[in-house]
């Protein structure tokens, strides 16, 4: 059954993706610590080695076709999230569970102000 649950978190996921561009910190991370009773770390880097393959090929692929990829940008971005998702995988080792789980809730909860009431 947990099978089960970790695949339709991971469909939902991809379809809030390809809607929206979100879906591993917004959907996953708090799917795997409320349902699947992970620690924070745990969701954090499980999602992060379900993200290797998969995550936008796809998705990356219907965008490219139809004119909407910035390869330029796409590959500087890349190589940010190489060299800052290495340091800030150790910072957030580094950083204890509660305190992690509350900077996420408040960087969620930050975004959320913003869509709502931003212009």
């Amino acid at each position: 059954m947990e099978i089960f649950g970790y695949l339709i978190i991971g469909v939902i996921a991809g379809v809030f993706g390809g809607l929206l561009g979100i879906g591993g910190g917004t959907i996953v991370v708090p799917s795997l610590i409320y349902f699947f009773h992970m620690t924070q770390h745990k969701a954090q880097g499980t999602i992060l080695a379900a993200f290797l393959p998969p995550v936008a090929f796809l998705a990356v692929m219907r965008y490219y076709h139809s004119g909407n990829v910035d390869i330029t940008a796409a590959c500087f971005i890349a190589l940010g999230l190489l060299i800052g998702g290495y340091y800030g995988a150790g910072l957030s080792l580094a950083i204890p569970e509660v305190m992690l789980k509350r900077a996420f809730g408040i960087f969620l909860l930050v975004l959320a102000v913003q869509f709502i009431f931003g212009k």
